[in-house]
């Protein structure tokens, strides 16, 4: 099909909800490592990689072929049978993942992961309350979207009973009216008094993410997941770490972003790179804690033969480059260079983030810090037309997300970079 008859059908047979980024969406057709072509033989770097799911690089030949060979040998069987692929997936996922997290559930997707962890946590505790943050995204499902705290992202009203948020470390944007260090990390102290008050007193788990995604990769000081963390064991509600974005060396140094805060989590949720692109989430927990689920479940797709191949061959391209030393690397390239354009451009408010996940948050002015959202979209626009994709988020729409492939070589990185200086001089 050509461009316009693609939108056309796009705009009469999907829900309008469906959005698309960019004025004049681009609509890709292939792509090849950090590069993809659109449906008119443009070809752009992807600085976002399929919301941090790209992991390594689009069509990477070890996961494509790994994909392929098992397709020609068994495409799938439910979790009524067990699969070498999976046992191995688990296996791995085991000895990948901090602490003594040692049992998996596999699922399709981060939304069903959040939601299997907020179930094995009720489960488990006997207990109902979740706590979790404002500016958290957990996905689309009626208990997932009562955990999400942005508006845009909650077509309804919760229908889900007895979740509340907490405030984020935002540090850019205190919601204390706080300055780090000198705040004694009020926000995290403040989930005591939040659970005192509008919960019965008996959590069943904290949720929280390592860095907010969507939120606009908010990263807590250091002390926050230790005080966080220690207020809700305190009541007897365990730690459900959200590593949909994070997992897998994004931030760097780890394997995990959780990881840098040094808490173990009690159960952990992963999707997007976990496979490289292939639909494939994830659940690991405590044996203690798994062993409550011991009703009857099933995951017709989860586990399936071709995923779990593919996310085995993620696993052996991650461990053969030793992916958290890269990104560590590349990161701290990638920092540097959004400094100095921080450093150049007034409309940057804050630069944030860790690794190969890194945000710019654009402002009207930096002292009242209004959000430049309208400049936002705009610079999206001006990326593309230098042939760079980009990624957007936070609560008013005005943080850029960067978070390209992590098997990008130096010079694509530097040359994505240059781009988006270019876009900014335009803007």
């Amino acid at each position: 099909m050509e461009r316009s008859e693609i939108l056309d059908k796009h705009q009469r047979f999907l829900f309008p909800c469906v959005a698309n980024y960019y004025e004049e969406p681009v609509i890709i057709t292939e792509g090849k490592g950090c590069q993809v072509r659109d449906v008119d033989g443009r070809e752009y770097l992807d600085f976002f990689g399929g919301i941090l799911t790209v992991s390594l690089g689009h069509c990477q030949p070890e996961v494509v072929e790994a994909i392929a060979e098992q397709s020609r040998r068994l495409g799938h069987v439910s979790t009524l049978y067990p699969t070498e692929n999976l046992v191995r997936a688990a296996e791995r996922l085991a000895a990948m993942t901090p602490g003594e997290l040692k049992q998996s559930f596999f699922c399709n997707s981060g939304t069903e992961a959040n939601e299997t962890a907020i179930m094995l946590a009720k489960v488990h505790t006997g207990r109902h309350e979740i706590v979790a943050l404002r500016h958290a995204y957990s996905g689309r499902s009626a208990v997932a979207m009562a955990v999400t705290a942005h508006s845009n992202w909650r077509p309804l009203p919760a229908s889900v009973p007895g979740i509340v948020h907490g405030h984020p470390a935002y540090c850019y944007r205190c919601p204390f009216g706080l300055e780090y260090p000198s705040c004694d990390v009020k926000c995290a102290q403040d989930l005591d008094e939040l659970i005192q008050t509008v919960t019965t007193g008996q959590p069943a788990a904290f949720m929280a993410e390592p860095i907010q995604g969507v939120g606009g990769f908010i990263v807590p000081p250091p002390e926050y997941f230790s005080v966080a963390v220690g207020i809700v064991r305190k009541y007897g509600g365990l730690f459900i770490c959200d590593e949909v974005q994070t997992g897998f060396a994004r931030t760097g140094g780890k394997w995990f972003g959780i990881e840098h805060w040094g808490v173990e989590p009690d159960i952990m949720c992963f999707a997007k790179g976990i496979a490289n692109g292939m639909p494939v989430g994830a659940v690991i927990a405590k044996e203690e804690v798994a062993s409550a689920m011991t009703g009857l479940s099933i995951s017709t797709f989860g586990g399936n033969p071709v995923s779990m191949a593919a996310t085995n061959a993620t696993f052996d391209v991650m461990e053969a480059n030793d992916l958290p030393a890269r990104v560590a690397r590349q990161g701290a390239i990638l920092r540097e260079r959004l400094d100095a354009l921080a450093e150049r451009y007034d409309i940057i408010g804050d630069v944030r983030g860790m690794g190969l996940m890194q945000a710019i948050e654009l402002v009207e002015d930096r002292k009242t810090k209004k959000p430049a959202a309208a400049e936002a979209s705009r610079l999206m626009e001006m990326g593309k037309r230098e042939g760079l994709l980009l990624g957007k988020g936070g609560r008013w729409g005005n943080v850029l997300r960067i978070a390209p492939p992590m098997l990008i070589d130096d010079d694509a990185l530097i040359e994505g970079c240059d781009k988006l200086d270019r876009a900014f001089a335009a803007l």
